[in-house]
């Protein structure tokens, strides 16, 4: 049994405020937070990554006709299903989902992947509900 899984894992608060950013350099950035790669004791197996709140979704940027071309599929699993939604009616819907399912293409397909994806907090504005948590760190 690893010394790691019987000590406490401490974990640090990050803000990032996703105002002019690209889509895909911060998702990536946001995914090496959430699964822990910059800590010493960085182990797959192993959850310690830290937490994430995202200030701004709605003024991320892509590169490229993405805006245009860009298609969210999600299915029901009944069949005729299958629901599409461009990036531009998504960006006006919900701009936190656009990140949400970008960082999840980056995190491991288990049960730890979804324990990442839950300490990350979306906010498509400047006003967050984790003013109370103490040394939130800028990104």
């Amino acid at each position: 049994m690893s010394i790691l899984l019987k000590k406490k894992v401490y974990r640090q608060w990050y803000l990032i405020n996703a105002k002019n950013k690209i889509l895909g350099r911060l998702s990536s950035i946001i995914a090496h937070y959430l699964m822990g790669k910059h800590k010493i004791s960085y182990s797959p197996h192993l959850d310690i990554g830290d937490y994430i709140i995202i200030i701004n979704a709605n003024k991320i940027k892509i590169t490229g006709n993405k805006k245009k071309d860009k298609i969210y599929f999600s299915h029901s699993g009944y069949s005729g299903g299958l629901k599409k939604i461009s990036f531009e009616k998504l960006m006006i819907k919900d701009p936190c989902k656009i990140i949400q399912h970008s960082v999840k293409g980056m995190l491991p397909k288990n049960k730890i992947g979804l324990l990442m994806l839950n300490r990350l907090k979306i906010y498509s504005g400047i006003i967050h509900n984790h003013i109370a948590q103490k040394n939130i760190l800028n990104i």
